[in-house]
């Protein structure tokens, strides 16, 4: 086994991956907020649909999409593997009292138990929105026409105004984003730390960043489903062609 095997298999080589593919994950939430906050304007969609058509379709983008899902799988599988490691120890040194709550934050000891949550919610998510549009999947997007393009675009607005009037799935979306807040509350600033990224002059300015980071995107986050849940101002476009309620799977007589 050589060197890398044996360094990015052991606990400080997992945490180090677990870290930068932490931190690069924490640049896509940014990216990926900004545009989900455009579904807020009252453009029945134009401004959401332009810029997820132009992150549909710009090659370099659509090239950043491949590293983002591979940071995403390697990310969730050491965290897994770290836990596992991590609960045989323990299991290991059972006979020992211990008191955690005494030595470290509640974010950090369910870190293990927040990204099972923040997983399971990223696979319906991903379901409903990435794999409809990338793949023409469950009934696929319908077609519409938005400002400054001059050829129809996917309409995922419609996909996301269908989604945001279901009250569990709005529940689950902002569920999920409590246990994103307490994941980056703990992970923002542990993945500069573990990287070595620490001084007594720039930590503290570090972890304020941290606490805002995780504060800010998961409100945000959340703030969205249950913005459109309640404002009428948000419904899906009439259905033209591939419609928004066949593809979400709803009876066509209930309509």
């Amino acid at each position: 086994m050589s060197w890398i095997t044996k360094t990015f298999s052991s606990s400080i080589g997992r945490k180090i991956i677990m870290s930068l593919t932490g931190l690069f994950l924490c640049t896509f939430l940014l990216v990926h907020l900004l545009i989900n906050l455009q579904m807020l304007r009252h453009d029945n969609g134009d401004s959401f649909n332009f810029w997820a058509e132009f992150m549909g379709t710009n090659p370099l983008i659509r090239g950043m999409e491949v590293v983002l899902m591979l940071g995403l799988i390697l990310h969730s599988y050491q965290g897994l593997a770290l836990a596992i490691k991590n609960k045989k120890a323990r299991g290991a040194q059972g006979y020992i009292v211990n008191h955690p709550e005494a030595n470290s934050k509640w974010s950090s000891r369910n870190m293990a138990l927040l990204g099972t949550l923040l997983l399971i919610f990223l696979i319906v998510h991903l379901m409903n929105f990435w794999i409809r549009s990338r793949f023409d999947a469950m009934g696929g997007l319908a077609e519409v026409r938005v400002a400054n393009l001059d050829h129809p675009v996917g309409d995922l607005y419609s996909v996301a105004a269908a989604s945001f009037k279901i009250p569990w799935y709005v529940a689950l979306y902002a569920l999920a984003q409590i246990a994103l807040g307490y994941h980056l509350w703990h992970g923002f600033t542990s993945g500069f730390q573990t990287l070595g990224l620490n001084h007594r002059k720039y930590s503290p300015a570090i972890r304020f960043t941290g606490y805002a980071f995780a504060v800010i995107v998961s409100l945000l986050f959340a703030v969205i489903p249950v913005v459109m849940f309640f404002g009428d101002n948000y419904q899906p476009r009439p259905a033209t062609g591939n419609t928004v309620e066949q593809s979400l799977g709803a009876d066509p007589a209930l309509r």
